[in-house]
């Protein structure tokens, strides 16, 4: 028998970051870097020891619904929804956000 309190607490937090490209002429996340940055973020947490079971997962997702407000990035338990535009709002999102828990009000969708 597992235990379904450690499976309910196995992150976390999950952080979706979207990839999704879509057809040609379409706003999506992948046209704004989303793999490179889903890279950099997965490499960052990774560095940083916050990556893992009882820690932080990453995951690129597909088209997470809000295309003409990202690219964006979905983070749960928290509900929160951010978009960012560089490597230093990724480093934001990770240091502020994802490590200390703040919210990252300039980001917010």
């Amino acid at each position: 028998m597992k235990n379904t309190e450690l499976e309910a607490n196995y992150y976390s937090k999950h952080v979706f970051i979207c990839t999704n490209q879509k057809e040609v002429g379409k706003t999506c996340c992948a046209n704004s870097g989303g793999k490179s940055y889903f890279n950099y973020l997965k490499t960052r947490m990774k560095e940083l020891g916050c990556h893992g079971p009882g820690k932080i997962r990453v995951s690129q997702s597909g088209c997470l619904g809000r295309c003409n407000e990202g690219p964006c990035i979905a983070i749960y338990p928290d509900g929160l929804w951010y978009t960012y535009h560089s490597f230093d709002d990724i480093d934001e999102i990770i240091e502020r956000g994802l490590i200390a828990g703040q919210v990252i009000e300039r980001l917010l969708l």
